[in-house]
């Protein structure tokens, strides 16, 4: 039986499981060949020269050249891949890293695997990669530091530098302290150092309290609003300005009402006590509600009502139309309401000027509405006219 020699596939496998390559010089993965492999690792350099993944792709690289020959001659292929994962790490990453080698395998048959790490968080995918094709070897990178004095000296600066410099460190390494010795100086001078750690504590509750409900980020967010904030069209801030007018006057009224009601049902010779006296004092009550009430709530609805009117006619909406009717029937209700609240309080009163106003409200609402049908046909080609323009620069800041 004659036995077939099987040919030696070697993948020289370089594994960066945050996706510096990505993240910092926008490579995608993975990266196959020789040529490809050292452009991204200068790429990566060049961004961060203090990137140890592109010292391990140099590695590989290295380990790469070397085996070529070696494998070359015993009849064998050598080839090169780098692995990128994600930089939020866990699942996601693995998932990624092993659909990448899938991808690698899929062009390369490996029949074993020489891994190029970083790090001991990049040898994490060994058993993934080891699942599929033989690890015959693991070269972990690791990138050598001075031990002297004055490279200790120089990092040490350079980390007190960052802390100094970047707000969102000094804040809290810089400005608590310099709080708590202020306050500290301020009891001294005061002669109540006892007091010293309730400060203490009060300083440092109000920063967790800040860090955790996220206060900071709120006042901050709220400050630039504040500064970027752009006053709304004019007409707007009419219809604004009127709507809380108005809802104001309304709810005067509604407290007024219900105030004075309270007020008339204590001169009572005898206030209700039961359900049956209070359903017998019922007309009189909601009589002497419309009586105190409805001339402050007609007004602040026509004050809101009046409002937006104001901010169609600058618009030209259509809609004013419509309001203007609604106003005019709005303003008239008032005496009809009045008068209905005088029968309820006395039934003995004549009824004569409750239809009355009745009557003159039903005409000034169809005199309303001739005049602003009226109004609107005669206006009706501007009203159009402005509608089209609008729709014409809407659809220009669109396209």
């Amino acid at each position: 039986m004659e036995v077939t020699a099987r040919t030696e596939r070697t993948l020289v496998l370089c594994v960066d499981r945050d996706d510096d390559l990505g993240v910092k010089a926008g490579i995608e993965t993975p990266v196959v060949g020789r040529e490809k492999n050292l452009n991204a690792a200068v790429s990566l350099a060049l961004h961060d020269p203090e990137e140890p993944d592109a010292n391990a792709i140099f590695e590989a690289v290295r380990i790469f050249d070397r085996l070529t020959e070696a494998v070359e001659k015993e009849g064998g292929n050598c080839q090169i891949a780098t692995l990128a994962g994600s930089e939020l790490g866990g699942v996601g990453a693995d998932r990624k890293l092993v659909s990448e080698f899938n991808d690698v395998l899929r062009t390369f048959q490996a029949t074993d695997i020489v891994l190029v790490v970083d790090g001991y968080t990049d040898e994490a995918i060994l058993p993934l990669i080891q699942s599929r094709v033989p690890v015959t070897s693991v070269r972990r990178i690791t990138v050598r530091h001075s031990q002297s004095i004055e490279e200790t000296a120089w990092l040490f600066s350079r980390y007190l530098k960052l802390v100094i410099e970047n707000p969102r460190y000094a804040r809290i390494i810089l400005g608590l302290p310099g709080i708590l010795l202020i306050i500290i100086g301020v009891l001294t001078v005061a002669d109540m150092l006892e007091s010293t750690w309730i400060a203490f504590l009060l300083v440092l509750g109000f920063v967790l309290i800040s860090k955790g409900f996220g206060l900071d980020k709120a006042a901050r967010t709220f400050y630039l609003w504040i500064r970027e904030y752009t006053p709304p069209p004019f007409p707007t801030q009419i219809a604004g300005f009127s709507a809380v007018a108005g809802v104001l006057l309304v709810g005067i009224g509604f407290y007024q009402g219900l105030s004075q009601t309270s007020l008339e049902v204590a001169r009572l010779p005898s206030p209700p006590l039961i359900l049956g006296e209070w359903v017998s004092v019922f007309p009189k009550l909601v009589g002497w509600f419309l009586v105190y009430s409805i001339t402050l709530v007609v007004t602040g609805i026509c004050i809101l009502l009046s409002g937006r009117a104001i901010r169609w006619f600058f618009e030209y909406d259509n809609r004013l139309w419509r309001t203007i009717v609604v106003v005019v029937v709005v303003a008239w209700s008032s005496p009809v309401f009045y008068e209905a609240g005088q029968i309820l309080i006395n039934p003995e009163r004549n009824y004569g000027m409750l239809v009355f106003t009745i009557v003159i409200s039903i005409v000034w609402a169809v005199l309303a509405v001739l005049v602003t049908s009226l109004l609107h046909r005669k206006y009706a080609d501007l009203f159009a006219e402005e509608k089209e323009t609008e729709e014409k620069e809407e659809e220009v800041e669109e396209g």
